[in-house]
């Protein structure tokens, strides 16, 4: 079960974005994310069913009639319902203080390698407050390159970029 929602963007941009319950990234994200439909791209917000009517609501509430239509609210249970999405469908996928269920890390990741292609994006912004988190970041490290691109020291909080590592990297 995830914590909270992705963002993800398609069309001239796609992108993917989840959220958890930290109100003032999640509001900001949800800021980034309307600039992004106002300037063309194609928003796909998640989250798990119960918080649909409210993120629906957002997109009604603070976007114009007329581009409501690129930003899609979707449902999305990390390891479940996969099939709703293709494969490699997201250009960007945006994810805020998502890592802190261990209990989760396996699903967010099969969901991260199914959502995202070589060409991918992710963005993870979150707190490392306990050994946990540090290890779902070894985790992603297996399967994405993983680069530390923001630290905010007044809010405590990091700013991780993920790509889907190359085959022949493996080679």
């Amino acid at each position: 079960m995830s914590a909270g929602s992705f963002s993800l963007v398609h069309g001239s941009a796609t992108w993917l974005a989840h959220f958890s319950c930290s109100l003032g990234y999640r509001t900001r994200l949800h800021i980034m994310l309307g600039y992004a439909v106002l300037l063309g791209a194609h928003v796909t917000i998640t989250d798990r069913k119960v918080a649909l009517e409210f993120l629906k609501s957002n997109v009604q509430a603070n976007l114009p009639l007329h581009i409501q239509s690129k930003a899609v609210v979707k449902e999305l249970t990390w390891g479940q319902n996969m099939e709703s999405f293709s494969p490699g469908e997201f250009d960007l996928i945006l994810g805020a203080d998502i890592i802190y269920l261990e209990e989760t890390f396996t699903d967010l990741l099969q969901t991260l390698e199914h959502l995202s292609s070589n060409q991918s994006v992710i963005l993870l912004a979150c707190r490392i407050r306990y050994e946990r988190d540090n290890n779902f970041l070894a985790m992603l490290e297996r399967q994405f390159t993983v680069s530390k691109v923001h630290y905010d020291p007044e809010k405590d909080v990091h700013i991780f970029k993920a790509q889907k590592r190359n085959q022949r990297e493996g080679l």
